[in-house]
């Protein structure tokens, strides 16, 4: 009997423990001026919309001090975008990679677990390289979105939970939710960026990665 209450008592203390653990707020090392940043996405990484030197990754490192490599694809998917990360990695060893894909595979109607399932491996390779990962939410594709009321898709804050990494949310579905700020009904112009870049920076700064 007392075996069996140690036990029960033991597996209490072990749950408790977990969700303790789950509580904790995220926060990263933080990364010095003239850290290496890779920002890995698509034509909204790139900055497709805007003219040259208005990305939010040049925007970031503007405000950092970090050499923020643009890895933006425009036209990239989360379904294919595996097969160029390693030999990014390899090339800059990048102390933190910021991930913003998956709004082509949405807009082509991939399922969210499909997505997920991509993004995850993304996300598995990163660490594996010994580099920090932030993940950028993406707006969902929907009527709501559409007439200028767009939300974060549910996949990002999902899967931010499930492998336990910092999310930025509400910041590109912000942006586009200003028609002023849009170069189409998808992509940012020059004031748009630099919002992104404002709130991605903000948000870097609340996990402790970025100086205040």
């Amino acid at each position: 009997m007392q075996r069996r209450s140690f036990l029960v008592t033991a597996g209490i203390l072990a749950v408790v423990t977990q969700l303790g653990a789950c509580g904790k707020k995220t926060r990263l090392a933080a990364l010095p001026p003239g850290s290496v940043v890779l920002a890995f996405g698509d034509s909204v990484t790139f900055g497709t919309g805007a003219g040259s030197g208005e990305d939010w990754p040049g925007l970031l490192a503007a405000r950092t001090g970090w050499q923020v490599v643009n890895a933006g694809v425009p036209g990239d998917m989360a379904e294919v975008a595996g097969g160029r990360i390693g030999a990014l990695l390899a090339e800059h060893r990048p102390q933190l990679v910021l991930l913003e894909l998956g709004g082509n595979d949405l807009l082509r109607g991939r399922s969210g677990e499909a997505i997920k399932a991509d993004l995850r491996r993304l996300i598995r390779d990163i660490r594996a390289s010994g580099a920090q990962v932030v993940l950028v939410a993406v707006p969902a594709m929907s009527l709501q979105a559409l007439v200028g009321h767009p939300a974060d898709a549910p996949l990002y804050a999902a899967l931010a939970e499930e492998e336990r990494i910092p999310l930025v949310a509400d910041v590109f579905a912000k942006v586009l939710g200003h028609a002023e700020w849009r170069a189409d009904a998808i992509h940012p112009n020059a004031e748009g960026y630099r919002q992104m870049a404002a709130g991605i920076h903000a948000r870097l700064q609340q996990l402790g990665l970025a100086a205040r």
